[in-house]
């Protein structure tokens, strides 16, 4: 259905940083430079972190997430690791099992170096 997800940056080089580390965790090869954008490329989509090109602070959105799906309940943590290793903040409760009208899940959740609320998804049987 997503052929993208594109989110904003003040800062381009720590932005950079952060998400080569955080998807290094996942397999994804580190992001490409191309004007004010990096762009990581992958058999399901791209993501892509931009300076606005309107010249304005880029801000994160308020009840937005981006999730990522996980292979396993390790690589989600590898994954909430290296992002807090880089930069980003913890939120909400620990990485964990949630159980509900989805399913059991393995969740992490953390806010980028802008502010950007993403999650590290596993799919538990």
């Amino acid at each position: 259905m997503f052929s993208h997800v594109m989110i904003g940056t003040n800062d381009l080089e720590k932005a950079k940083a952060f998400y080569d580390s955080l998807f290094a965790t996942l397999g994804v090869a580190p992001g490409f430079v191309d004007r004010h954008r990096v762009f990581y490329q992958t058999p399901t989509g791209v993501f892509c972190v931009t300076k606005p090109i309107d010249g304005k602070a880029a801000t994160s959105a308020n009840g937005g997430t981006i999730g990522f799906a996980c292979k396993s309940t390790d690589e989600a943590n590898r994954w909430h690791a290296a992002g807090v290793a880089h930069g980003g903040t913890s939120i909400e409760d620990p990485p964990g099992v949630r159980e509900g009208g989805m399913g059991k899940l393995y969740l992490a959740y953390l806010r980028d170096p802008d502010g950007n609320k993403l999650c590290a998804l596993h799919r538990m049987s």
